[in-house]
């Protein structure tokens, strides 16, 4: 039995009461090692926002979808009818609702900008490559969520969406029709499709997200954090202290710094909420103020905005993009072995996988294939720390042209989730493929081009200037 700590004599009520709660509970140790004595990077920008941000707007999900969970009824003959009631009858519905709907929204604005800040200053690297796939996990998870939760207020979009989404499953080759019957729960798009996806937009999809965003923050502060130099501060510590020179507490330095942050979002999703709650059509479409009707399809159905990149990639493969895939694996491979200084055993292996993926590119349709680089579009981060070669983390002492390359990359991700909303057009097909081809390109060549040019000294310090 571990020994108790005592009170000091005279001590007052309180950390007497905290002296109890430690001996059966770490409240202090944990208070000091993620808070207090967690020592963060002094050189922290305004890209440091959006990781609180993150957390806070999941809170306000969690808090906001218990508050709807409680008036809304998952049944496909009285889900839209709950929504409308939560949104005219019950006593700040409309509030509660509208927080929830802007707040999806919200949560993928800030985890896009976060993860941008992972990629540009290359917090992925070596040693914190856990925390980048905890926090792709926590990605992929969100895209799920917020799948399964589009579809719960039962209006046009809600139900047409999920019957186009889940029916591209039915074109993955011997398993598909199976796969999407399972899913569905039915033949069509019904009753028990809204069940499942309630049950795990209420329950199993929020468990296991909780669980990854402990799992990322628990990995950040075992490494610690990267900074806008990409300098690990535990390399240079206080010789008496063991405190990093460049480091300070994160409470209550950060934690006060935070607010401002917060209060600036606060600001903006309030003027949202309470001023643009829709954004046009964007954050919440207007055919979903019609409630669903299996016998009338809307003109054209698309995702949400924060899906419609992918959904514009899946667009681009068609029979022209496949044979453009097949003509590049075929390069690739001749350039390996060509290039590649590899052993002749690993050249014939090369040969032979680059003709099996040609072949079965030939096999299967591009429905399929446009399933499979959709998923493809996020499963490609995962591998990011051993696809970057770069001897420098922080875009800082990249080459200048390394600033132009990520440029065009974020308009390239805009430009495609532009044309995903909008209805398929020979020329918007044709811009998709090249920015698809763009977007795997970025990273499938990364090895490459991560290491071209000159790159800057880095100094052995943070750069720090006081604001």
């Amino acid at each position: 039995m571990a020994e108790f700590k005592q009170a000091p004599a005279g001590a007052s009520k309180g950390t007497q009461l905290l002296t109890w709660v430690d001996n059966r509970f770490p409240a202090s140790k944990l208070y000091k090692e993620h808070l207090s004595e967690y020592y963060a990077p002094k050189n922290f920008n305004f890209w440091y926002f959006f990781g609180s941000l993150a957390l806070l707007v999941l809170v306000i999900q969690i808090v906001t979808g218990i508050f709807l969970v409680m008036h809304y009824k998952p049944d496909a003959a009285k889900a839209f009818e709950s929504v409308e009631y939560i949104m005219r009858d019950v006593p700040w519905g409309w509030l509660v609702r509208y927080m929830h709907s802007t707040g999806a929204s919200a949560f993928f604005i800030v985890v896009y900008l976060h993860m941008f800040r992972g990629m540009i200053y290359g917090s992925y690297r070596k040693p914190r490559e856990l925390v980048w796939i905890f926090g792709c996990a926590i990605f992929l998870c969100l895209m799920a969520e917020a799948f399964m939760g589009y579809l719960l207020p039962w209006g046009q979009m809600s139900y047409w969406g999920a019957q186009v989404i889940i029916n591209l499953f039915a074109a993955i080759p011997f398993i598909g029709p199976d796969l999407s019957l399972l899913i569905r729960g039915d033949y069509v798009v019904g009753d028990a499709t809204l069940n499942r996806f309630f049950s795990f937009h209420v329950i199993a999809v929020p468990l296991v997200l909780l669980g990854l965003v402990v799992a990322h923050i628990i990995a950040l502060h075992e490494v610690g954090s990267n900074n806008p130099d990409g300098i690990e501060i535990k390399a240079k510590k206080d010789p008496k202290t063991g405190i990093p020179l460049d480091g300070i507490p994160f409470h209550p330095y950060y934690s006060v710094h935070d607010i401002m942050g917060v209060s600036v979002f606060l600001l903006l999703f309030s003027a949202v909420i309470f001023f643009a709650p829709e954004m046009g059509g964007y954050f919440l479409e207007y055919n979903n103020f019609i409630p669903a009707d299996p016998l009338s399809t809307p003109l054209h159905i698309a995702p949400v905005w924060y899906f419609t990149p992918y959904y514009s990639m899946l667009r681009a493969v068609t029979d022209p993009l496949v044979n453009v895939f097949a003509v590049l694996v075929a390069l690739g491979a001749v350039l390996a072995v060509l290039k590649g200084g590899f052993s002749t055993v690993v050249k014939v292996a090369v040969l032979g996988a680059a003709l099996v993926v040609i072949f079965l590119l030939k096999t299967f349709d591009a429905k399929f294939w446009g399933v499979v680089i959709m998923g493809l579009g996020v499963m490609i981060m995962f591998p990011l720390p051993w696809l970057d070669r770069s001897p420098v983390r922080s875009i800082r002492y990249k080459p200048t042209w390394n600033k132009y390359l990520y440029a065009v990359f974020v308009i390239n991700f805009f430009v495609l989730g532009y044309l995903g909303i909008k209805p398929p057009s020979d020329i918007g097909t044709l811009v998709s493929q090249a920015g698809t081809l763009f977007y795997f390109g970025f990273f499938m060549l990364m090895p490459w081009w991560s290491t071209l040019g000159e790159f800057k000294a880095v100094p052995d310090r943070v750069t720090f200037h006081p604001h």
